[in-house]
């Protein structure tokens, strides 16, 4: 390795927070650009129509990747986190990340077939085994409570349509 390649990598290992500052900035033009493709005949009941908060915060999170790009480069750092209840040496649990990414990709995979009270038991009941609770009797009952009291809240009370699945009947 030549000490230019070297350099290079001592340099983006010092300012890794810019990697953050990308991402925000990515995300920020994603927002706009689905902001800014949004119709607004259907929805404008007034000065501020439907575009006007995405955009908001589209450019918000283009104001912040700036600031923080502009801070890590005058050689701003953030300082890492000292919990007290955090060992900082031990590495990432990734059993539990990878439980979590599966829980949600199931939900997600089932939201269209099995309805969104399949999906969100799915989704409460392998979050909560996922971080380590194990009432085997008990995570189940509350995850189809609060994924019940979730779809009839945003379903009925709210008139959010969301997909029912086979229990659109029942409940």
């Amino acid at each position: 390795m030549s000490a230019e390649t070297d350099e290079r990598g001592s340099w983006l290992r010092e300012r890794s927070e810019l990697g953050v500052c990308v991402l925000l900035a990515v995300l920020g033009g994603l927002v706009l650009v689905d902001a800014l493709s949004i119709p607004t005949d259907f929805a404008q009941r007034g000065p501020v129509g439907p575009k006007a908060v995405p955009v908001l915060v589209g450019v918000s999170l283009l104001v912040v990747a700036a600031a923080l790009a502009r801070d890590v480069l005058r050689g701003g750092r953030g300082e890492a986190e000292g919990g007290e209840d955090v060992d900082l040496s031990a590495p990432g649990d990734w059993k539990t990340v990878l439980m979590l990414c599966g829980a949600f990709l199931a939900a997600t995979a089932l939201i269209g077939t099995a309805g969104f009270p399949v999906a969100g038991f799915v989704l409460f009941w392998g979050a909560a085994y996922a971080l380590g609770s194990r009432g085997h009797v008990r995570d189940p009952l509350i995850a189809a409570a609060v994924s019940v009291l979730t779809y009839v809240v945003f379903d009925v009370l709210l008139g959010v349509p969301l997909p029912g699945g086979p229990l659109m009947g029942v409940l």
